[in-house]
């Protein structure tokens, strides 16, 4: 009989099962993909989270970890997390139709006295709605919120490392809740008052996360129009070594904009929920234009400087290294890159445009529209500008002459977020090339 069932084995779910099942819990995932189905079934995974696969090939072989699409699977279960999508609506609140889905399929086979664990991120009120709606009639189920924190790339560290925070409509839910962490997670577990202190934990996360990228972004913005040679990221350096209180100020870095599918969202969870209570609040809509502002930004930037060599818009070679959304991850939900791409296609750059990412599946790249170049010499060949747009490994590992060798002669470096050091973007200049970064 399975201990723990996970509902929704997307990204979030196949880490927390994987890991639950790898420290000796018995673990179901439950999902309606059937390709999904079949990967776990198989002991496979497909998701580009490093470790990932073996956890999951190593639990299915142990018999610790399997998958269904039967809802029926949660019978016994004593712990049910959710972890399904909760997408933005049109209206910009959080559409909670998938969670309302899962919730209504598992809701009749919930045994008496298991924990319900909310991991999604929804806006306060949520987990007791979704109590008050499917599990209430069931009779003695603990319902509780437990915010997800996980960083792509690094998923399983976090679990394994970052406090857990748990919030039950009760008392006992919030003990049962907390409980189950303790035994599997070697991390802080703290029991909150209520769901909805949780929830808003998660928003509030986030939030600050988004706004802080902003204010990296506009000092960014406000450097390139400096008439000095600043760098924006010697500014945040120092910035950074003023003690306030308990903490140094910890500005983040800036970037050719912000993807992924919590921080693009979740801010506007927060504006929707400011605009149900009478609010108009004004840092989540700021930060969110802000940084969607970002691809156009670089667009601008890189269009003014190839005109400035006088290249022909027509005859103009780009060159875009990396077009996930993050460093090391294959994952392009909304990355910024797309937008960057549509405005360089709309104003005539689109036929000879090269993109290269090593991590980005045939099948993502079929998605967005995109054909990748094999290899970063096959886009760089002869390239009149090079967009370095992510952080992978294999494009930090780049060399000032590897970038010379492949270019053609005195073509723009531009540098979105692989954060070089002045000793490397003077490297880059002193083999001929144009260096311009985000801020510097």
């Amino acid at each position: 009989m399975n201990q723990v069932a996970v509902v929704g084995f997307g990204y979030i779910g196949s880490v927390i099962a994987a890991v639950l099942a790898d420290r000796g819990a018995s673990v179901v995932g439950i999902d309606t993909n059937p390709q999904i189905i079949d990967e776990v079934s198989r002991g496979t995974c497909t998701i580009p989270e490093p470790g990932l696969a073996d956890l999951v090939a190593r639990a299915v072989a142990a018999g610790r970890l399997s998958a269904t699409a039967d809802p029926q699977a949660v019978r016994g279960a004593k712990v049910v997390l959710i972890t399904v999508g909760t997408p933005l609506s049109d209206d910009f609140s959080a559409d909670l139709s998938h969670l309302r889905s899962a919730c209504a399929a598992v809701a009749p086979y919930i045994e008496p006295d298991a924990v319900v664990m909310i991991k999604s991120t929804v806006p306060p009120g949520t987990t007791r709605l979704m109590y008050q709606e499917f599990f209430m009639a069931r009779g003695n189920v603990r319902m509780a919120f437990s915010p997800e924190r996980l960083a792509e790339g690094q998923a399983i560290r976090d679990l394994l490392s970052i406090p857990i925070l748990v919030g039950g409509i009760d008392r006992e839910s919030s003990t049962a809740g907390t409980a189950f962490w303790r035994e599997y997670l070697p991390v802080d577990v703290s029991p909150l008052s209520s769901p909805e202190a949780t929830e808003m934990v998660k928003l509030a996360d986030n939030l600050w996360i988004d706004l802080n990228i902003a204010l990296a972004n506009e000092l960014a913005k406000l450097v390139d129009a400096l008439p000095y040679p600043v760098d924006v990221m010697e500014i945040i350096s120092g910035a950074n070594t003023l003690k306030k209180g308990q903490h140094y100020v910890n500005i983040l870095y800036p970037a050719n904009g912000v993807g992924g599918y919590c921080l693009t969202k979740d801010p506007w969870f927060v504006d929707a929920l400011g605009r149900r209570s009478g609010l108009e609040l004004k840092i989540p809509r700021a930060s969110r234009e802000i940084n969607d502002s970002m691809p156009e930004h670089v667009y601008a930037r890189v269009r003014a400087w190839l005109s400035s060599q006088n290249i022909p818009v027509r005859n103009a070679k780009i060159a875009i290294l990396g077009f996930a959304f993050k460093g090391n991850s294959g994952d392009c939900r909304f990355t910024p890159v797309a937008p960057l791409v549509q405005a360089l296609r709309d104003n005539g750059y689109g036929e000879n445009l090269r993109i290269c990412d090593p991590l980005v599946t045939a099948r993502e790249a079929e998605r967005h529209r995109i054909r990748l170049e094999p290899h970063w010499q096959d886009a760089l060949n002869q390239a009149d500008a090079v967009l370095m747009l992510c952080g992978h490994d294999e494009f930090s590992a780049l060399t000032p002459q590897d970038l010379a060798m492949w270019t053609r002669p005195g073509a723009l470096i531009y540098d979105g977020r692989m954060y070089f050091s002045q000793e490397k973007i003077q490297a880059i200049r002193e083999t001929g090339l144009h260096y311009i970064g985000v801020g510097r």
